[in-house]
């Protein structure tokens, strides 16, 4: 799989604040040249449409994209996008590729959505064949949906998992999602934790966004849980919830306190102690913050020495590290 990172600036999910993304694709090595919008980014998707013959396929002939993006969706505004197809009929193509394992047959590389509604409605797609490698067809397949920004978190952080799981690296996945190296660590965090069992049952969850699933995956991580996201999840009502309302059932049970679910740091834990012992140092070190608690018998004189003596210590310290950097 090539490594490559063909996209120098990467915009945060939907919630987040827009970063800078390349302007063209394919590209040869970091690009200089960048766009800044997510409307930008949805003509930077087009320009895999540009200059190409717009023809009518069969959508029998047509199978999905190899990776997945979006959950079944049984959704208002599918049955919405359907019946505007069928009143004035398809206003944009679609993207595919001949398949590269079947004869006569296409691949889905975006507009699922459409194809599923032209083939309920029993009428022909009208889409663009091109021909692109799987690393081109998984960036133009993430770029279009973001630019839309018609997929919910977890749908996204789902398509990140799966596309990890096909191999490609974590500057490929940031590509395809249009997000930057933070985003995509919390999506791939978010569907490490929760099973896809799980993900599945709960379904794309459309008001549920990233913070809140941050924490139900930290809730659902707990080995402690997994008997009670069993029961929660295989529960007769479970399934009858619309998807929003079947994560907060699995979430308020999970989470009994009502309090905010938040990841612990255990961090370095160390101790010390004189050959007299006369007092006993305990500390813990999470690479942000340094906690030092004192015991025995000269634990309170030994605290207020330090305490005394901050500033001449601070600045050895100081002293110290400008000394290593020489």
């Amino acid at each position: 799989m090539a490594r490559k990172n063909l996209l120098a600036g990467l915009v945060d999910t939907p919630q987040d604040t827009p970063a800078e993304i390349a302007t063209s694709y394919p590209m040869r090595g970091a690009s200089k040249s960048m766009v800044r919008s997510l409307g930008e980014l949805a003509q930077q998707a087009e320009k895999f449409l540009e200059g190409e013959a717009v023809v009518e396929l069969d959508p029998t002939t047509i199978e999905s994209s190899f990776v997945s993006d979006r959950m079944e969706d049984v959704s208002q505004e599918f049955e919405e996008l359907k019946q505007a197809i069928a009143e004035r009929g398809q206003d944009s193509p679609i993207l595919v590729r001949p398949h590269p394992n079947l004869a006569d047959r296409y691949q889905i590389v975006f507009g699922h959505r459409r194809a599923r509604a032209a083939k309920e409605l029993g009428r022909k797609v009208k889409a663009v064949v091109k021909t692109l490698d799987d690393r081109t067809h998984v960036i133009a397949q993430g770029q279009e949906n973001s630019a839309r920004a018609n997929l919910t978190f977890i749908e996204r952080a789902s398509f990140a998992k799966r596309l990890a799981d096909l191999g490609y690296d974590r500057s490929d996945i940031a590509s395809a999602l249009a997000a930057n190296a933070a985003a995509v660590s919390k999506m791939m965090s978010v569907a490490e934790r929760i099973p896809q069992a799980v993900i599945q049952a709960i379904g794309p969850a459309p008001s549920i966004g990233r913070e809140r699933w941050l924490e139900l995956s930290l809730l659902v991580g707990k080995a402690a849980n997994d008997t009670k996201v069993k029961e929660l999840v295989e529960a007769a009502v479970f399934s009858s919830l619309a998807s929003d309302d079947r994560f907060n059932a699995l979430f308020n049970g999970l989470n009994r306190t009502g309090k905010p679910v938040r990841k612990v740091v255990a961090g370095t834990k160390d101790s010390w102690q004189p050959a007299d012992r006369s007092v006993s140092a305990q500390y813990i070190n999470t690479g942000k913050a340094f906690t030092l608690s004192l015991k025995a018998k000269n634990a309170s004189g030994f605290g207020q020495f330090l305490s005394d003596n901050l500033d001449r210590l601070y600045a050895e310290f100081v002293s110290k590290e400008v000394n290593k950097g020489d």
